[in-house]
Parts: structure tokens; C-alpha cells; sequence
């Protein structure tokens, strides 16, 4: 069963990123960490779901951070144009992603927003994030999404890391074997990867060679 929502503010987050806050007529039923495919009520988009994955929910209020790719000339170029008052809709949502404790996240770029999610559910429960750390991977330091927020967060220890800049004020590696090995305990909790397919395939292997159990390393599946 698909929902309308109505857009209530859409502000800039990164130089390609943005923040949208949507209300809909009911309350909204989604696990943090699960995602939506959403569908832009324009005409020549009514047929073009996405998936997108909600990074606050309160009641009938729902919180997306999107990044847009105008060079693909598809659904996320529209995003930074949305307008007050504009609707989309949505699906049931969906996706293996969910809370199994506290532990490590590993993010590359837009795959931040489950970790949103979850991160922003426990700690309204919890009030604190103790005993959770963050690695986040990005291409520079602008597009790391939501730094501040991240680095407010009580309790989060987080590890940004940037590729495409050789000095910045925080990481210049990419995520392998090394890295995690310096960064990750792998009897600390659950390892949650999620990001482009490739860098999942890739951090999984390396969790596995340190010892992570297979059991304990979560990330998106499908059939």
C-alpha cells in the first residue's frame, strides 16, 4: 500500500545533498534503517521510483537526506527543485538493514542514511550512543553529509575518511584491511556496511579476514 506525502521543507545538506521533510495524512509505520521506493508526482516521473531510505521518522512526519545526480538526468536532479506543498509517493517499506545492537557502522557517501536512521532511534531511547562507532567514506571533506550533526551526536565516536584530497583535517585512506584493522574491534557488536556495491563486497571480505564473523556483519540483501 503506497502513502502521499507532502513536502514541508527542502534546505541544502551538502553541495549535492539535501534535506526533506515531508508530513503525510497518518501516522507512518518504518523501521529505522529500512527504505522507501518513492515516486515524484511530475509529470514524466510518475513511473520512476527510486529507492530512498528515511533517516527520521516522528509519527507523521518523515525526514529524507537525498543526494542528487544531475549528470544522470533521472529522479535525483528534480530533488534540489521540489517545492512546499509538492507531494510524493511511497511504498511499504523494505530492506534488511535494521538496529541488532550497538557496534561499528561503515558508510560510503549516501550509504550514511540507514545509519541516520538507526543512530537517530537509539539515541532518543538511549540518550546516549555509547559503545557505537562511525567510519564514514567520502570523496572530500564538502561531501561528507551531516558532519556536524554526526559529531554532535553524545557517545558516537566517529572516523571520517576522505579519497580524493591527499591533506584534509581528517582521514585520506581508503576503507581496507589496514584501515578497519585500526579503526574496528572485531568483537566489538555487529559490523553494519552499507554503500556502493563495490565497497561492500570489498569491506566484507576484510571483515571477514579479521575475524569478524559472518553472523555479526550486516548489510542490504536482496534475492
Amino acid at each position: 500500500m503506497s502513502t502521499l506525502l507532502t513536502l514541508e521543507k527542502n534546505e541544502a545538506v551538502t553541495h549535492d545533498t539535501r534535506h526533506l521533510v515531508f508530513t503525510a495524512s497518518e501516522e507512518i509505520d518504518i523501521t529505522p534503517g529500512q527504505a522507501v521506493d518513492m515516486t515524484l508526482m511530475r509529470e514524466g516521473f510518475r513511473d520512476e521510483a527510486r529507492p530512498f531510505t528515511p533517516v527520521h521518522k516522528d509519527g507523521d512526519r518523515i525526514e529524507f537526506v537525498i543526494k542528487s545526480y544531475p549528470e544522470h538526468d533521472g529522479v535525483t536532479k528534480e530533488i534540489p527543485t521540489l517545492r512546499k506543498g509538492e507531494m510524493v509517493e511511497i511504498s511499504e517499506p523494505w530492506g534488511a538493514i535494521h538496529d541488532e545492537g550497538s557496534g561499528t557502522f561503515i558508510a560510503g557517501g549516501a550509504g550514511i542514511t540507514p545509519f541516520l536512521a538507526i543512530l537517530h532511534e537509539r539515541l532518543e531511547r538511549d540518550g546516549t550512543l555509547a559503545g557505537c562507532t562511525l567510519i564514514f567514506s567520502n570523496k572530500t571533506e564538502a561531501d561528507i553529509i551531516c558532519r556536524e550533526e554526526l559529531e554532535a551526536m553524545p557517545g558516537l565516536k566517529t572516523v571520517f575518511t576522505v579519497t580524493d584530497q591527499k591533506t584534509a583535517d581528517v582521514e585520506t585512506d581508503r576503507i581496507d584491511k589496514a584501515f578497519l584493522k585500526d579503526h574496528l574491534d572485531p568483537e566489538a557488536g555487529p559490523v553494519y556496511v552499507c554503500g556502493p556495491d563495490k565497497m561492500i563486497e570489498a569491506v566484507v571480505s576484510d571483515l571477514k579476514d579479521l575475524g569478524v564473523p559472518e553472523t555479526q556483519i550486516v548489510i542490504e540483501q536482496f534475492d
